[in-house]
């Protein structure tokens, strides 16, 4: 361990509060921008799809697979992830993904054609697995103490949440004023700047023997890849299509395989003994079903803003501002009044106002005056900045400091998986229903009914394990 290391982890008494403030500061920076970079690829690349369609000459399905290539991977390799950054350390793998992430994206940024993006997005999401869990992991053990710990994570979240709330405008920006390419430039960076920090200020967590359970990650990994291949491909070759049918059948042998291999097996992919505590459980349901919703509706709506209403790449970021601001303010508000209301309480309201806000887009087409989308998406999305932080807290109340690393695993996959099941939905309606006046209502019903899901969630779960608590 290196002196600065040293310095950044241990809390010296004679240290003043400015000094400590700032080394908190600092600490924080490191581990939000890996974080940062995986937030801004999920928004950017939405506002950016309709230019990568037409330059590349990529179909919906392709374009799809550019969005959700990157998260398939993201998720599938998120719990391995986790067990790794057990075994060799957190710090090093988080440093690995910054390191896989960073040359990823110079790949996307040169690839010449739509397949050779969505490789290059695969090992982005290879990356983004390898540092996500870890910055979390990190955050806790360099803030041991309850309630610091839940002001960090609040403003930890709200820098994050900025970065996902201007993605659109600044990828607008620069798909309008360059190309689409310099959405993925921008990575590089952020991407020197986070592993500089990272390895002055954060200091290491040692690792312990931990055995992976290599064949139940396999078996998992098809099991997703099969689901997103069906849920993309299903509307261009057909729900009865051979390779679709090929691909439920590798959904259900794989699935059941991993089911089957978890009840025998004591070194499991999955730490199922964690879902018997409400709190873990719902904050699970709550992160699926919540990353459905939200980054289904953005992914949505930067094709009806720029297919159905005839808006530039710019215009759509500009457009989607007023629905995406709302995240980091959010995150402020939650940082103040976390210590006042329960998450469970915070979670259900904010779910449910956006459950019913999103019910009353059931109407909308592209004739739809833009203020009342605006206003019906922005209400729907005041609370995702409570939200996110919300079910983190409440996660990592529920499974203790112990289980950091793979509590975050599993939330963060839970949630993965809950934007490509969310993203993929969104492309089969769009390709389904070829009508700009049928689709998006369509669409926001699911996504209404996504978020009422998740209160009710967060109402029988969360809730109860708080007062059980108590």
């Amino acid at each position: 361990m290196s002196v600065a290391e040293s310095a950044a982890g241990s809390s010296s008494s004679s240290a003043t509060p400015a000094h400590h403030g700032a080394a908190s500061g600092l600490k924080l920076t490191a581990l939000a921008t890996g974080f940062v970079m995986a937030s801004l690829d999920v928004t950017v690349v939405n506002v950016a799809g309709a230019a990568i369609q037409e330059q590349l000459h990529a179909s919906l399905a392709e374009l799809t697979w550019i969005v959700d290539g990157y998260v398939l991977v993201f998720a599938s390799l998120l719990i391995p992830a986790g067990g790794l950054a057990n075994r060799v350390g957190a710090k090093t793998i988080y440093l690995w993904g910054m390191v896989v992430f960073f040359v990823a994206s110079l790949g996307c940024a040169l690839a010449p054609t739509a397949g050779v993006l969505i490789a290059a997005r695969l090992v982005q999401g290879a990356g983004a697995a390898l540092f996500m869990p870890s910055s979390l992991a990190l955050l806790v053990f360099s803030f041991p103490e309850k309630r610091q710990r839940t002001r960090m994570l609040g403003r930890w979240s709200a820098i994050v949440a900025t970065a996902a709330a201007l993605g659109p405008t600044l990828g607008g920006l620069l798909v309008s004023v360059f190309n689409w390419q310099s959405i993925f430039l921008l990575n590089l960076p952020i991407g020197i700047v986070g592993i500089l920090m990272t390895r002055r200020y954060i200091a290491p967590v040692e690792g312990r023997p931990v055995k992976l359970a290599a064949p139940g990650h396999v078996l998992w990994i098809a099991a997703l890849a099969a689901l997103s291949f069906a849920l993309i491909e299903g509307p261009r070759l057909g729900w009865v299509g051979g390779p679709v049918l090929v691909s439920y059948a590798v959904l259900v042998i794989t699935a059941g395989s991993l089911v089957a291999r978890e009840r025998r097996t004591g070194n499991q992919v999955m730490p199922w003994n964690l879902f018997r505590l409400p709190g873990f459980t719902g904050a699970n349901v709550v992160g699926f079903l919540f990353n459905f919703a939200l980054y289904g509706s953005m992914f949505m709506l930067s094709l009806f803003f720029q297919h159905a209403r005839g808006a530039t790449a710019f215009q759509a970021g500009i457009e989607l501002l007023p629905m995406t601001i709302w995240f980091p303010l959010g995150n402020l508000v939650y940082s103040r009044i976390a210590g006042r209301l329960s998450n469970g309480t915070l979670l259900t309201v904010f779910l449910l106002v956006a459950g019913i806000a999103s019910l009353t887009m059931v109407t909308v087409a592209p004739s739809t005056p833009y203020w009342v989308m605006a206003l019906a998406v922005a209400i729907a999305n005041t609370g995702a900045g409570i939200i996110s932080p919300g079910m983190t807290a409440a996660l990592v109340d529920a499974a203790g400091v112990a289980h950091a690393n793979v509590a975050a695993s599993v939330l963060n996959a839970n949630r993965q998986i809950g934007t490509l099941v969310g993203v993929a939905a969104m492309s089969v309606v769009l390709g389904t229903i070829v009508d700009w006046n049928r689709g998006p209502a369509v669409s926001f019903v699911i996504i209404g009914i996504a978020y009422l899901a998740g209160a009710a969630g967060a109402l029988l779960l969360i809730t109860r394990s708080e007062r059980l608590d108590a």
